[in-house]
């Protein structure tokens, strides 16, 4: 059985957030703040529409996206102001994990086999308000479509006969005993809308009435239960804490059966206290989160690895992991491969912002953008010449050259090595 899930949305408009698609009551003057407490609060996914009305507000809507898909680790499908591919690949790139193609506009029925092939079925999906639309165009979502958005809550009890595709369900406002009756039809795979939104504050309690009410939701249950771990002297399991994306190792805590249990049902690194003999939720008096990402046990079950995403420092001191305090060290080659693109990228940030007389990487900044980019044209033909000889160490030095120019211009325009790393991993 899917597991169902709870989906909040923002309605955005002038990069703020309203009440509804025609209600600009302004909700949140902040709309990364709304949407970092949908996720503290237990959301499964975001759903942002975007209402801009011209080009600029288009635009700066986009930037609230992506700083939206920054501040949570849940996936957000953007919706709205989609008319052609671009639309769909600027969506994409801010973050998003799904985007939304409104099918009350038929140009958009046109493009989903193409935007499906370009960027993955699983990354579309349709919205509207009329079930004609989607039964219309039935052969289309089967094929070329995830998910579909339904906005009217009149047409719910039809789609679910009639459409053969998960459906999210809009509500404007419905009672707990609505919700579950509507969830538990196979074809509803999440709720949204203002019904949603409301209920924010209760994303935990709900989950449980559903659970008990046999209706599967997003709440992790361990593999390992956790009177199969074994604990020490006084009860408890050795936690190291390691950053989902860096693999650095970020602190060491202990847990309890308690802190285990909230941990997997609040996904926030919830842990026992030894000093003050109570739970502790990181970051709760200094906001510096741990989301958990991973979880896994050693091979006598006696201590656990979790992954996490870090908001801010992980230690006390402010330091980012607590592992800082040198107590001896050999002479060896320290250098990470992977991490030698990002190191190069702060030596050439912090020419930007301090510049360094004779500095090469100065000179090409003063320059501007222009003679950046002749250069990196005249590295990758230097790259196409040099693959044509058979000397393998001459392309190796020209890849290099051109990675190094590469890097000035990702510095001049602000991309980041993680930007790009990104966008590789969604393709």
């Amino acid at each position: 059985m899917n597991k169902k899930r709870f989906i909040p949305c923002i309605y955005l408009k002038n990069q703020a957030a309203v009440k509804g698609f025609k209600d600009y009551t302004l909700v949140n003057a902040d709309p990364v703040k709304l949407a970092f407490e949908y996720f503290e609060n237990g959301a499964d996914e975001l759903i942002v529409f975007d209402l801009s009305d011209d080009d600029d507000s288009h635009e700066k809507a986009l930037d609230s996206i992506k700083s939206i898909c920054e501040a949570i680790a849940i996936p957000v499908i953007g919706a709205g102001n989609v008319k052609r591919m671009e639309d769909i690949k600027k969506l994409i790139y801010a973050g998003c994990a799904k985007a939304a193609l409104n099918y009350s506009k038929s140009g958009n029925v046109e493009i989903t086999k193409e935007v499906s092939l370009k960027f993955g079925r699983d990354k579309i999906v349709a919205c509207t308000d009329d079930i004609k639309e989607i039964t219309s165009n039935d052969a289309v979502i089967k094929e070329f479509v995830s998910e579909i958005i339904l906005l009217n809550e009149h047409n719910i009890k039809e789609a679910m006969t009639l459409v053969d595709c998960s459906i999210i369900a809009s509500l404007p406002d419905a009672s707990l005993d609505k919700m579950m009756e509507i969830l538990r039809n196979d074809q509803i795979s999440a709720l949204t809308g203002p019904a949603v939104n409301d209920n924010s504050k209760d994303y935990e309690n709900i989950k449980d009435i559903c659970r008990a009410n046999g209706i599967e939701v997003s709440i992790f249950e361990p593999s390992v239960k956790w009177e199969d771990l074994k604990k020490n002297s006084e009860g408890m399991v050795p936690v190291i804490v390691q950053d989902y994306k860096t693999d650095q190792i970020l602190m060491l805590a202990y847990m309890n059966e308690e802190a285990y249990l909230k941990t997997l049902k609040t996904m926030r690194m919830t842990y026992f206290s030894r000093s003050r003999n109570e739970l502790w939720i990181k970051g709760e008096t200094s906001g510096h989160y741990q989301y958990l990402k991973e979880m896994s046990a050693d091979c006598d079950l006696d201590t656990i690895l979790v992954k996490v995403h870090q908001i801010g420092a992980a230690c006390h001191t402010g330091s980012y992991s607590c592992f800082f305090n040198e107590i001896m060290k050999t002479e060896y080659d320290k250098t990470n491969p992977y991490k030698v693109f990002e190191s190069v990228m702060d030596v050439i940030k912090d020419r930007k912002i301090h510049p360094k007389e004779g500095s090469y990487t100065n000179y090409l900044f003063d320059k501007g953008i222009d003679k950046i980019l002749k250069k990196v044209g005249e590295e990758a033909t230097e790259i196409v010449i040099a693959a044509k000889n058979p000397n393998a160490n001459e392309i190796k030095y020209e890849i290099a050259d051109f990675l190094y120019h590469m890097m000035v211009l990702m510095a001049e325009k602000n991309v980041t090595w993680e930007d790009i790393t990104e966008e590789l991993s969604k393709r």
